[in-house]
């Protein structure tokens, strides 16, 4: 179940391609709350990432007027799914982890966000209750997102997140230029999550394929080599013709294995 990318037309048209994507909620009320948080500033793109239980009564009594959030909310296996089509994905995590990702305070990430609107759908994304996003998904992140709140107590609940990420959102779009964007040309159209990743899934075949990690863990290159492209901000142009120089590589690779497997030469 995929969303169609929006061309926005105005600041606030940009707001409808900014989703908020909730990853294995544990309460169904958190949901409804969170509903409620977006639709008080003007968001109403929920997404719902294999929530540990269906949206019950407490979910949308907890809605409060925004049950048609919950009621156009999809439900996705795997954070991949609903961020296939993403131009943008940002990750809120409240502490440090092994993934390297840029850095955004929330007011700076809702700018961002806004901004790469005019390319795509963008996805701010909210993890667990109790344990917050894997760094599996956050790998898929192209940035995180800190709410920075007292070290001496810095948990926030789930809907109180998304309202402070949802306010900022909103400040942005009223303090942007509400002229509409220039629609890009076709050569110039971004990459989504999905072409990335699948560039990404090549990329790594192609250096085991080539022995580039020469018995090193491939981990720590493909780390920096995604910081690398996603920093560039591919084009779906040149996500295939980097692939064809991938696909070019590895059959090369292939056709050296088999020859030095053939027979002696005199």
């Amino acid at each position: 179940m995929s969303e169609s990318p929006i061309a926005p037309q105005s600041a606030a048209g940009a707001a409808g391609a900014i989703r908020i994507v909730l990853v294995g909620t544990q309460h169904p009320g958190n949901i409804g709350a969170a509903a409620r948080a977006m639709k008080t500033m003007g968001l109403s793109r929920l997404v719902l990432v294999s929530p540990e239980k269906p949206l019950d009564d407490t979910a949308y009594r907890r809605s409060a007027g925004a049950e048609d959030v919950l009621d156009r909310a999809p439900v996705y296996a795997t954070l991949a799914e609903a961020v296939a089509d993403c131009r943008m994905v940002l990750g809120c995590t409240a502490r440090s982890r092994r993934v390297q990702l840029e850095q955004l305070e929330p007011d700076a990430a809702a700018q961002r966000a806004l901004q790469v609107t005019a390319e795509g759908p963008v996805a701010i994304v909210f993890g667990r209750e109790r344990t917050g996003l894997t760094n599996e998904e956050l790998q898929l992140c192209h940035a995180s997102v800190h709410i920075p709140s007292d070290p001496a107590f810095s948990s926030l609940n789930l809907a109180a997140a998304v309202q402070v990420l949802a306010y900022e959102v909103r400040l942005a779009v009223l303090a942007a230029d509400p002229a509409p964007a220039e629609p890009l040309p076709p050569d110039a159209q971004p990459a989504t999550h999905e072409q990335l990743e699948g560039f990404f899934a090549q990329l790594a075949q192609t250096l085991d394929e080539i022995d580039f990690h020469k018995g090193r863990s491939p981990d720590s290159a493909m780390r920096k080599l995604r910081r690398l492209f996603v920093r560039t901000g591919l084009t779906a142009h040149e996500v295939r013709l980097l692939r064809g120089v991938l696909a070019d590589a590895q059959r090369m690779a292939r056709l050296a294995g088999a020859a030095g497997k053939g027979p002696l030469s005199p």
